[in-house]
């Protein structure tokens, strides 16, 4: 960094986070960045601008964590109800609480956050390294990271083979890059030391080696593909494990760089190679290559030319697990542009046929606890309204693939089923469907609060007396009395009077998006 003062460069950096950008339509926008450079590249969004000039682009829309992107021309707006108090002095206040907390603001907190943690002892063209890093190691990016994973086996071995993600794994000189090391400023980021919230037990040992990290004979494999470092959360679980997903699209935004060409490597420090993930199709949204994992690289000196450290599922108040939300508050543009990112890198098809129907998918479930006793006779109901169509899905993995989920979820108009991951399928749904959550077991917040995300319409059981436990439920675990392992037996003339009230509110959005995607009318 020759000639420009820390000051200078991180301020540069910064701003490069900021450039705004044209368009008009979210899906213009999306489709643009899908062709965008791939990550790390020197006139990147990370880029300290030594090789670039960093010009500004005049705005249009705009995600919201641009530099010079005002609140009129985001491209989202989240809609809140209700009274601003004791959350905010106005609307508009508590509007942008809710932007700062599950949205795009959320995006520029981590940027503003970003510090510069090594800088390069020369051009890093040339081998020269550095590491950045926002608040407590939240997200990081690396360039050419130095990585000794010669002791990954006796590791491994000596601390438990199948813990997934052991910490402070590296001994001196075994990962760091050729930059001089704030070593201060690293360590007072260490507060959020945990598995899934931060990236400090496997950073914190970062240090300044004395050799550029190029070709040569300290690399004994070098990785020229950019790479995405992450830690998932509970794979078998749609729930937690789009969690994973959605951190990583943020992370997309933090860098600035939504290419496919890149190595996405999962950090699990047990001896396994093998990647097993049940919604496996879903990655094709983020790389075009095979998932690695980490024991991959096993005795191995390994010279990563671009790395980012991405967002985890855990974070404290993070995306979208403990993610705090305004009450009366729904919308987040970030869940939404999320969703539009996924459908189409994963050629899913919208039938916009007959917008006078409401397409009515019911989850079923055939595991042991939340069954629905009586779905037969509520199913049969159902059927008895003229402008429903009615499914009834089960999800199973064997007989049932991913993407034809999706594609039945993203087709539907009313998605409806009892609590239980099943219905984070709510992310698919189009703009104007709405969700119900047949019964909530007693965990009002987790779907509702996904549901708000989303930006559409929710619905759950009213009424304690129309509803019956097949018998007492009690948990393995604890042995407590628990409403999530028994089953429940509807009462049908309640569940009509929810499904049909949903149904004709989704139908007249849906006529009235029909309408506008055909020119009919226009509003102000």
């Amino acid at each position: 960094m020759t000639g420009r003062s820390y000051a200078q460069t991180l301020r540069a950096l910064k701003e490069s986070y900021r450039r705004g950008h044209d368009g008009s339509t979210v899906d213009e926008m999306l489709a643009r960045l899908g062709e965008g450079p791939a990550l790390f590249t020197d006139a990147g969004a990370t880029s300290t601008c030594e090789d670039s000039t960093c010009e500004e682009r005049e705005g249009g829309l705009c995600w919201g964590y641009e530099r010079d992107c005002t609140e009129d021309n985001r491209l989202f707006v989240p809609r809140c109800d209700g009274s601003p108090k004791p959350w905010a002095q106005t609307m508009e206040g508590k509007m942008e609480l809710f932007w700062t907390q599950a949205d795009f603001g959320y995006v520029k907190k981590v940027v503003d956050s970003l510090a510069i943690l090594c800088s390069p002892k020369g051009k890093i063209a040339e081998g020269a390294s550095q590491l950045i890093c926002s608040a407590q190691l939240r997200y990081c990016r690396a360039r050419n990271l130095y990585m000794d994973l010669r002791r990954y086996r006796q590791m491994t071995e000596k601390q438990g083979t199948y813990r997934s993600f052991l910490e402070d794994i590296f001994e001196e000189g075994e990962i760091g890059g050729n930059c001089e090391l704030d070593i201060n400023r690293l360590r007072d980021n260490a507060r959020h030391k945990s598995p899934l919230q931060s990236w400090y037990a496997e950073l914190g040992g970062y240090s300044s080696v004395d050799f550029k990290v190029k070709e040569g004979e300290q690399c004994d494999e070098i990785v020229t593909r950019p790479t995405v470092f992450i830690k998932l959360d509970a794979v078998v679980n749609m729930y937690h494990h789009f969690c994973d997903f959605f951190n990583i699209y943020a992370s997309q935004h933090v860098n600035g760089s939504f290419s496919d060409d890149v190595q996405i490597v999962i950090w699990d420090t047990t001896l396994s190679k093998e990647f097993r993930d049940p919604f496996i199709e879903t990655w094709r949204a983020f790389t075009r290559h095979p998932v690695m994992k980490l024991a991959q690289f096993q005795g191995k000196r390994v010279c990563f030319k671009d790395v980012v450290f991405s967002l985890l599922a855990r974070m404290q108040q993070g995306l979208y697990y403990n993610t705090y939300l305004t009450p009366d508050c729904r919308g987040s543009g970030l869940m939404q542009a999320f969703t539009k990112h996924l459908v189409p890198r994963l050629g899913i098809p919208q039938d916009s046929r007959l917008p006078e129907r409401v397409r009515v998918t019911l989850l079923s479930r055939s595991t042991k606890h939340r069954r629905i006793v009586n779905e037969n006779e509520l199913v049969n109901a159902l059927k008895t309204v003229g402008y429903f169509d009615v499914s009834v899905v089960d999800y199973k993995f064997r007989e049932f693939p991913f993407l034809e989920q999706i594609k039945t979820s993203h087709n539907s108009d009313i998605f409806m089923g009892i609590h239980g991951a099943g219905l984070t399928h709510m992310i698919f749904l189009p703009d104007w469907a709405g969700v119900f959550e047949m019964f909530n077991t007693e965990d009002p917040r987790c779907y509702y609060d996904l549901a708000r995300l989303r930006g559409i319409e929710y619905i759950t059981w009213e009424k304690g007396d129309k509803i019956w436990k097949e018998a007492e439920g009690y948990s393995p675990t604890s042995g407590n009395p628990s409403p999530k392992f028994t089953n429940y037996t509807l009462d049908v003339e309640e569940l009509m009077r929810l499904v049909t009230g949903l149904g004709d509110r989704v139908r007249e959005r849906k006529m009235e998006r029909h309408a506008h995607s055909l020119g009919l009318f226009t509003t102000s």
